[in-house]
């Protein structure tokens, strides 16, 4: 099998990446403090793991027969959906900023919901859990999300 068709390998070059920024960062911080272990401790020994662990899973990921992204990623209808689910959050996070959670919420719930249900109860559906959501969030727990101008 073609290295680059590879699933396993390109897995664990992301996850050596994700450890490698965080064993940077941890860097930063005090690895030893007045009472004991800083915070410096914890991110720095779990990253370096991390980072073992992922070029292990590289070499595991060589030396089997491994697994193809053909394997992995849906085909006809499936793939169809990926791809709006994919798209529908990437509209979710360039929107929420300007239009607030909520709308962004709703409209981000409806693309991905109707595909299974008819527009009206799909659109019923992405606004009370927009709407709850933002209320778990913002009323209930206290955690700042963006906001329109209206306020929600």
């Amino acid at each position: 099998m073609p290295v680059m068709k590879n699933v396993g390998l390109w897995i664990g070059l992301v996850l050596l990446m994700f450890a490698g920024t965080i064993f940077w960062q941890s860097l930063s911080l005090n690895y030893y403090s007045d009472v004991g272990p800083g915070p410096g401790l914890f991110p720095l020994w779990l990253s370096g793991i991390l980072g073992l662990l992922a070029v292990a899973y590289m070499v595991d990921s060589i030396r089997s027969a491994g697994v193809t992204f053909e394997d992995v990623l849906p085909l006809g209808r499936g793939g169809k959906r990926l791809v709006a689910l994919l798209g529908a959050v990437v509209l979710f996070v360039l929107l929420a900023p300007y239009a607030g959670f909520t709308l962004a919420g709703i409209i981000m719930l409806w693309l991905v919901l109707a595909a299974e249900y008819r527009w009206y109860r799909a659109l019923a559906i992405a606004t009370v859990v927009s709407v709850a959501t933002f209320l778990l969030f913002k009323a209930f727990l206290g955690v700042p999300l963006p906001v329109n101008r209206f306020g929600w």
